[in-house]
Parts: structure tokens; C-alpha cells; sequence
């Protein structure tokens, strides 16, 4: 069964009858591309990030879309993930090929970096192959230009045989024009099964091929690109073609070798390949590149000596900037939210229970509002700039060398780095690695650095009562003992790593807009599922405390909170932490009756707290996403790690500081 919602009317891709929308009809259409050739900025730019995720039928690669609207009409708009090809046998490129075939588009738009049109065309051409209607967006004109490239736009258009429409993603140019394109039926017609350019020797081949298929399959657009996939070995086609076609396509691939002394497969791919590259360079005219400071400045970034003393700047300058802007805000939020509640605390006795439950409800409704949002929307702000830049790859380009002295696959350190932003799509990242060993390992460290909810309670617990230099004592710990972590359970589990293939994206100046839409889209999930669950956590344990019931829970966790110098009054809030990590901060100050938690707990008691909540047991998504993609024993074993690496390390730093006598 799809994921994707469920279409009203829509004809069949591949009709030839144009896909106009009419009345009852949403038209589906799918954004196909490359990585980062800003496919997915398109699709923000419609979508605006009102979209639905889900994975692909029998895969886990994940979809993304969105219903909008378009010059007054409804269509269903799919944003498939990057792929660079149709043939090649990664579970991305897999599940976009599924998804093709599957008829479920009616149109194609092909997002091409103009920059790079040669490269981009191969994939280009294997999507005409499929004989859907289709319209290029000729993206990133803008990084064409300055390379001082001219694209004749009108001769590439007829020599694909279908439209082409200049965009620039990032600043919305040309988006009303490619969809008026899309729901034009006259030019979204194929173009001939010639049109892909081969020489006449493959074309025999593949023209024979074709219509062995197509007299038994009835779909003559269908079997041009079952043949093509035939001809070169693609093994998900071979699998899913009958024994007739598997044999007729060996036997003409055999006689062409014969004939012609190359190998079937590898000519259809160089001329796909030489086809694209003699269209760019008839297309295209050079011209003189504009001068552009971000080549140096990418020099400087990824420096093997300045890179690192760059980051260190910009990650300790996030810090700063966070703890800053977190710190002033929750002060000045506290205390006006406190003289709001006043007159609710003069209307109701101290000792009743409407008092115990509007006074908990309340804690709870503060705590989101004054001291989880003043941190992590600061937080968010700041990874999204990362992100939109194109920093935070170059990040994983340095870190790269890291992971290998640790024994771990290069491609490790982007789940590391996404989780912290959230430990939920670090988890559903780590299924890019090729091994189980390599995605156990990279799950485990992914949700050991704090994600935004780990980190809002560093910065408002340790930064906020301890001082930003504990704070960022803290992150710097955690990043040791992640890598401590990888290079112990590498050892354990001993195998061979490859080396990492990352495309790093072009420096791009952000969207404040489409910056703004981004925080919006991960800081929904706190408003709309955190922050409910925490107010009716927090009224939870208003009546678990107006009733004494969390004594109960509080002596099941005494051997805990004893071994970690806590209050048992603690106890309770660590079984929040497990729904949500933010929780932890709020249920404290609740259970413990303040918001000057540096008059009822030391420095020591306040660390030994933040360390253990920074490296215990994942939130429940966080466990979920663990359970999907390494399954339910390495999950045990990776909460079980962590929770007593927390214990550990908790009741080392308490030890520490009373040693030192700064508790």
C-alpha cells in the first residue's frame, strides 16, 4: 500500500493525452534530480514546508509531499530524494526507480543544476527513457552565470524534446512559469524513442529488445526503458522481467559483443554518457567567470590546519550566541510570567486541590515558554544558517578523517552531525551506510551528542546556573566521549571501513524566509506534541505530588538518584526524560518546588543531573527510529550502553567536584 494520499481522479503517466488539471483531477507531479541541485528549495518554495513524510512501500527511503495550489489549481506535489542515476543500486535510486515505474506521476519535473549540465543530463536523458511527461527546470542559473556560462534554452529544449524552464529556487525566479508549464498538456507530450541520440547499432539492439517486451506487455512506452535497463544489466529489471525477456536480452547482447567486440551494457552508458556531455556542448556557450570569493573562502574552510580553527569559532560562536540570547529571555520571561500568575494564586487556596492542579498546568505552560523556547529557538536559528550555507557538510568533510582513525565509515559523521539537531532523522540517516556493524555504530553515537532538547537543558541548567564555561565544559566532554565510544565498540566490533563519497554543496546566502519556515517545520513538533505532553506532565505530577503517589516512584528510582548524590524527589522527572528530553528540565524545577534550583541542589548535584540527562537512554522516537533501522536487540544494547555510560559518568563528574571541593 502507498504511503503517498490517496488521488482524486488523475489520468496515467505515459497516456500521451497531456495532463492538464481539470475539475476532480489533482495532478501528481515529481520532483527528480540530483543531490543538491536545489530540488528540494523548490519544493519548500511551493510547498512553503507544509508537507507529509512517509517511507517508500517496501523500502526506507522517505518521500516527502504536499497538496498546493498552482495558478488556481490543485496538484499533488512529491519530492523524491536525490539520485545521480536509474541504473545504479543504492536503496535511494532503488526506490525512485520503484516509484517511477509504478506509474504513480503523471508528470516529471527534472531539476537540473545548470552549473553542471553535462553531469546532469545523463539522468535527464535515462527520464525521457521512461516516456512520462516531463519539464526541465533548468536550476541554479544564477551559479551559470557567474561561471560565465550562456545556455541557448530554446535549442535545449528542442533537442529534449520537451520544456525547459529557467529557475532560480533560491529566490523563487522562474517557479510560476515551470508549473505553468507542468499543467500545459501541448508541450509535455515525448518526444520519439529515438530522441535519447543512440548510434544506430544500439539503437537496432534496443529497438529489437523493445519490441520482444512490448509484444507481450502491451506498453511500447514502458518496454523502451525495460529494454534499455535490460540491455544494461540492471539487476532489479532482470529480477522483475520474465524469463522470455532475460533470455532475448542476453541473446542480443551476445551478438552485439560478437559483432562489435564491446560489451553491451558498457555502450549503452558511455553514449548515454557522451550524449550529455556533446548537449551541454552544444547548448552551452563559455563565457568568462565572474569572480568569486567563496573558491577561497572554501580553501580557508576545509584547510587541514584553519578548517578546524574555523570551526571551533563558528561552533563556539553558536554557543555564545545561544546561551546569550537563551539567558536573557528566560530571565525576563520568568519573571513576567510569574507576576501573570499572581492574581490565579491570590484567588485559590495554597492547600486545595484547584490549586495543586492551575499551579501545575501553569509550571507546566511556563516551563516550555520561558526555558525550553528562549534556547532552542536561538538553537534551531542557528543550525538552519549551518545548513542553508552549505557549512555543515563541510563539516562532515572535516570530520571525516576523525571517524576513520576510529575505525568507523566516513559517511558516519552526517548522522552524527544531524543528531545534533534531533536524534530522530540521525537514526533514519544511518541507513546510507553499508553495513549492519557500521549503522549500529553510528546510531549509538548519533544518540549520545545532544540533540536541541539535550542541549536546551545544558544551556538552561549548567549555562543558566552554573555559568557558560560548564556549558561548554559539557559539550566538549561530550564530544570525547563520543569519540572514546566509537574508537571502544569499533574494537569490539572489528570490520574494514570505506572511505566516504559526499558531494559538498555550493555556499549559498540563506533565505531569512525560507530560514524562518525551516525552524518553524522542526519547532512544530515541539509546540504541538512537546509542549501539550509536557503541560499534562506537569499536572501529572502536580496530582502524583497533591496526593503523594510520586513517593512511590521516586523510591523504585532511590538506588539511582543515591548512587548519582540526587534528591529521591528527582527520581520521578528521569521517567519524563524518556518521552522527551526537555521534560527532564521542567519536572525538576516542579519536584523541587523552585526556579533558584542553585538554592536547593550544589554545583555538584546540578552537573551530575545534566551529565546523566545528556548521554541517558534516547526519548521514545529517538527508539523507535533505533528499532527500524538496527532492530530491537542492538537497540537494547545501545539503550543499555548509554544508560550506564550516563550512570558512569555522572558519578565520576559528582566525585570529581567534591574532590576537588567546587561542589
Amino acid at each position: 500500500m502507498s504511503v503517498l494520499p490517496k488521488r482524486v481522479g488523475g489520468c496515467c503517466a505515459g497516456c500521451g493525452q497531456g495532463c492538464a488539471a481539470t475539475p476532480g483531477r489533482v495532478l501528481r507531479v515529481g520532483l527528480i534530480g540530483q543531490p543538491n541541485c536545489g530540488k528540494s528549495t523548490l519544493f519548500n518554495a511551493v510547498a512553503g514546508y507544509r508537507s507529509a513524510t512517509g517511507n517508500y512501500p517496501g523500502t526506507t527511503v522517505r518521500l516527502t509531499w504536499s497538496r498546493v495550489r498552482v495558478n488556481g489549481a490543485e496538484i499533488e506535489l512529491i519530492d523524491v530524494p536525490g539520485i545521480y542515476s536509474l541504473s545504479a543500486s543504492s536503496p535511494t535510486e532503488k526506490a525512485a526507480k520503484q516509484f517511477l515505474l509504478s506509474r504513480e506521476v503523471d508528470v516529471i519535473v527534472n531539476v537540473v543544476d545548470a552549473s553542471l549540465l553535462g553531469r546532469s543530463l545523463e539522468l535527464t536523458l535515462e527520464l525521457q527513457e521512461l516516456g512520462v511527461p516531463m519539464v526541465v527546470s533548468l536550476n541554479m542559473m544564477d551559479e551559470a552565470h557567474r561561471k560565465g556560462m550562456a545556455i541557448r534554452v530554446p535549442q535545449l529544449s528542442q533537442e529534449l524534446r520537451a520544456p525547459v524552464v529557467e529557475t532560480i529556487a533560491t529566490r523563487g525566479v522562474g517557479v510560476r512559469e515551470l508549473f505553468s508549464r507542468v499543467m500545459a498538456p501541448p508541450d509535455l507530450v515525448p518526444g520519439p524513442v529515438t530522441s535519447s541520440g543512440w548510434t544506430a547499432e544500439t539503437e537496432r539492439a534496443i529497438s529489437r529488445l523493445e519490441r520482444g517486451i512490448a509484444s507481450g506487455s502491451g506498453s511500447r512506452a514502458g518496454a523502451r526503458f525495460l529494454a534499455v535497463k535490460l540491455l544494461e544489466k540492471d539487476e532489479d529489471i532482470l529480477g522483475q522481467a520474465g524469463p522470455e525477456a532475460r533470455e532475448l536480452a542476453g541473446r542480443v547482447g551476445e551478438e552485439f559483443a560478437q559483432a562489435h567486440g564491446h560489451a553491451l551494457d558498457d555502450v549503452v552508458v558511455r553514449e548515454r554518457r557522451e550524449r550529455a556531455a556533446a548537449l551541454a556542448e552544444q547548448t552551452v556557450s563559455a563565457g568568462r567567470p565572474h569572480a568569486d570569493f567563496r573558491e577561497a573562502l572554501d580553501d580557508l574552510l576545509t584547510h587541514p590546519f584553519w578548517g578546524y580553527v574555523f570551526l571551533v569559532l563558528v561552533l563556539g560562536s553558536l554557543f555564545w550566541a545561544v546561551f546569550g540570547i537563551g539567558r536573557w529571555t528566560e530571565k525576563e520571561l520568568l519573571g513576567a510570567l510569574g507576576a501573570a500568575f499572581a492574581p490565579v494564586t491570590a484567588g485559590l487556596g495554597h492547600h486545595a486541590l484547584a490549586y495543586a492542579l492551575a499551579s501545575s498546568l501553569w509550571d507546566g505552560f511556563v516551563g516550555g515558554a520561558a526555558i525550553v523556547l528562549p534556547y532552542l529557538i536561538p538553537f534551531l536559528f542557528g543550525l538552519a544558517l549551518l545548513e542553508d550555507t552549505g557549512y555543515l557538510p563541510r563539516i562532515a568533510y572535516l570530520l571525516d578523517g576523525l571517524c576513520h582513525r576510529i575505525g568507523l565509515h566516513g559517511t558516519s559523521v552526517v548522522p552524527v552531525v544531524l543528531g545534533y539537531g534531533c536524534s530522530v532523522p540521525a537514526c533514519l540517516a544511518t541507513r546510507v551506510l553499508p553495513s549492519r556493524r557500521d549503522r549500529f555504530l553510528a546510531t549509538v553515537l548519533a544518540t549520545l551528542v545532544p540533540c536541541s532538547a539535550r542541549s536546551t537543558v545544558i544551556f538552561a541548567l549548567a549555562a543558566f546556573y552554573l555559568g557558560p564555561a560548564w556549558a561548554l565544559t559539557i559539550f566538549a566532554f561530550n564530544a570525547l566521549v563520543v569519540f572514546a565510544s566509537g574508537w571502544l565498540l569499533a574494537r569490539l566490533w572489528p570490520e574494514v571501513s570505506m572511505g566516504m563519497i559526499l558531494e559538498v554543496p555550493r555556499y549559498e546566502w540563506p533565505s531569512l524566509r525560507m530560514t524562518a519556515r525551516k525552524v518553524w517545520l522542526r519547532l512544530r513538533e515541539f509546540v504541538v506534541v512537546s509542549w501539550p505532553l509536557l503541560i499534562g506532565g506537569s499536572a501529572v505530577l502536580g496530582l502524583a505530588e497533591y496526593w503523594h503517589w510520586d513517593r512511590v516512584l521516586n523510591m523504585a528510582l532511590s538506588p539511582l538518584t543515591r548512587v548519582l548524590g540526587l534528591p529521591p524527589a528527582v527520581g520521578v522527572t528521569l521517567i519524563f526524560g524518556v518521552l522527551r528530553k526537555e521534560l527532564t528540565m521542567v519536572m525538576l524545577v516542579q519536584a523541587l518546588g523552585t526556579t533558584n534550583l542553585h538554592a536547593v541542589l550544589s554545583t555538584a548535584q546540578i552537573l551530575a543531573f545534566t551529565v546523566f540527562v545528556t548521554f541517558y537512554v534516547p526519548c521514545l522516537a529517538s527508539l523507535a527510529a533505533m528499532t527500524k533501522e538496527i532492530g530491537r536487540k542492538l537497540t537494547a544494547l545501545a539503550a543499555a550502553y548509554s544508560f550506564a555510560l550516563a550512570t558512569m559518568l555522572a558519578l565520576a563528574a559528582r566525585i570529581l567536584l567534591t574532590a576537588l571541593h567546587l561542589a
